[in-house]
């Protein structure tokens, strides 16, 4: 008992955090042991996986109910995706910049590289039907983030339009996004050892191999995902959100922590719930409806990896960049950052779309992706940590413009 006791007093960044070393020194140490707890990292994902889908649906058609009037509701989405557009525009132009800057394609040996046999790309009009889901049941069962997040407002929406008779339903709501939140926390003890499982197995796999044959590129994914916290989201929560820029990162740990080790912005989204209200002070029907939302459209790391890899690629090609060229990659990866789907690499499949805007065959795409793709766990591990800090800035600023930031909460330190 006295054991447990000083476990649990220990605050559960730290316990991360200590998972996170033990998991690296594990892989240096001993590799070979790594398979063998791979199955705590699987079980904590899976875990994290089976409350997303409940949690999207339940937690904004709550958060809706507590707004009361559509009309903010109206509001809140404007800004909240406004943001989000904003964020992931540059976040493009970041990756971009850094590969100009870096040269990570110059001399990649694409020739030594198996092609990747690519799937259609998602057209426009086809992401704009999902969204409309034919079967619920079915959207929750494959976890359809676009079409959860739809039923979810209709829900709230006629839960609230409906008055008096609502009411009952919105109680039901409310209280089911609490037990679904106090789920969250239960899993959430069993991070370290996720993580530490996780850590140790990618490490172990694919740590030398990323730095020794594809270094630049590792160098500009770290580097484009250093610039996006540090200087991009600080400057929102700072210029936008008028709010001190260290108590965010620091109650945030947990949560980039998750992102890190499952490379997915969905699994990171429960936990990223939980910091929001508890170490934040974000208010209930704020992060409930902002976050979900984020997940699904706000990946920053995803942008900025897709302008890095298209330069990365024309760079490995030979093709000339010239502004237009930059242009057209502007435009396309922005829209293809938003149709990505929250799972690790899922951004390698959307490469396709922006090349062949600019007259790249998908021949060669497909050669590009087949040299990235074995090493992509620990790029995609980096560059989730960036979405999982916007989707929590995005919800930060959008809680002080509502007036619904706990400003108390917010400044005390999570770290005590």
């Amino acid at each position: 008992m006295p054991l447990m006791r000083g476990w649990f007093g220990i605050p559960l960044w730290q316990r991360v955090l200590g998972g996170l070393a033990l998991g690296v020194l594990l892989a240096i140490v001993a590799p070979g042991a790594a398979p063998y707890v791979a199955f705590l990292g699987d079980l904590f994902v899976r875990a994290i996986r089976m409350l997303v889908a409940p949690i999207v649906l339940v937690t904004i058609a709550a958060g809706i109910t507590t707004l009361a009037d559509p009309r903010r509701l109206g509001a809140l989405g404007g800004r909240t995706i406004g943001l989000f557009a904003a964020t992931t525009a540059i976040a493009v132009s970041v990756g971009m910049a850094v590969a100009l800057v870096i040269r990570p394609g110059v001399g990649a040996p694409l020739g030594n590289a198996a092609p990747h046999a690519l799937g259609p790309p998602v057209t426009p009009y086809e992401q704009l039907i999902g969204i409309i889901p034919v079967n619920i049941v079915e959207a929750l069962a494959k976890g359809d983030m676009l079409a959860l997040i739809f039923v979810a407002i209709l829900v709230g929406v006629g839960t609230v339009l409906s008055g008096e008779a609502g009411r009952p339903f919105a109680g039901l709501l409310q209280s089911l996004s609490a037990v679904l939140l106090r789920i969250v926390s239960l899993v959430m003890e069993a991070a370290p050892f996720g993580v530490f499982a996780l850590i140790a197995n990618a490490v172990a796999q694919h740590g030398a191999a990323v730095f020794v044959q594809v270094g630049w590129l590792a160098l500009a994914v770290v580097a484009g995902s250093l610039i996006q916290l540090a200087i991009v989201h600080s400057l929102l929560l700072r210029l936008i959100a008028r709010v001190p820029v260290l108590p965010f990162f620091r109650g945030i740990v947990d949560a980039l922590a998750v992102a890190f080790s499952t490379a997915s912005s969905s699994a990171t989204l429960p936990v990223a719930m939980r910091v929001a209200g508890a170490n934040l002070g974000i208010g209930r029907s704020i992060y409930s409806t902002v976050l979900p939302l984020g997940a699904t459209i706000g990946k920053d790391g995803t942008a900025m990896y897709v302008g890095l890899l298209s330069v990365f690629a024309l760079q490995a090609l030979g093709v000339p960049i010239t502004p237009a060229v930059l242009a057209i990659m502007l435009l396309t990866g922005s829209l293809a950052a938003f149709g990505t789907a929250p799972v690790p690499s899922a951004s390698l499949f959307m490469l396709a779309a922006v090349l062949s805007a600019v007259g790249v065959a998908p021949e060669q795409t497909a050669l590009v992706v087949g040299f990235v793709l074995p090493f992509d766990r620990l790029l995609d591990m980096t560059r989730t940590v960036p979405s999982a800090s916007a989707n929590l800035a995005v919800a930060t600023t959008v809680a002080r413009l509502e007036g619904e930031l706990d400003q108390n909460v917010y400044r005390a330190s999570p770290l005590a």
